[in-house]
């Protein structure tokens, strides 16, 4: 059976019509330090476990979304607008 995800908009949809576009952390600032853009640029965690993504739902609606899965089950806790947090990627 596919895995499927739980768009806000469209309602249950298989994961391919997605696109995962990395870890949800807030963007920096315009004025931040260089070492605050370097850090949110280049360095990556790759922690076991619950993480929230950036998905992008290509496919259906083409809305950013806020994925929290587990990194080592693959089992999906929530999802929701990313423009809802105000930082759609």
């Amino acid at each position: 059976m596919a895995s499927l995800i739980s768009c806000p908009h469209c309602g249950p949809r298989p994961k391919e019509e997605f696109g995962i576009r990395g870890a949800a952390v807030l963007r920096p600032a315009a004025d931040a330090a260089p070492e605050d853009w370097f850090a949110y640029v280049y360095l990556r965690d790759n922690p076991r476990g619950r993480l929230a993504e950036y998905w992008h739902h290509a496919s259906g609606c083409r809305r950013w979304l806020v994925v929290e899965r587990d990194t080592a089950t693959h089992e999906i806790h929530s999802v929701r607008d990313a423009a809802a947090r105000g930082d759609a990627a």
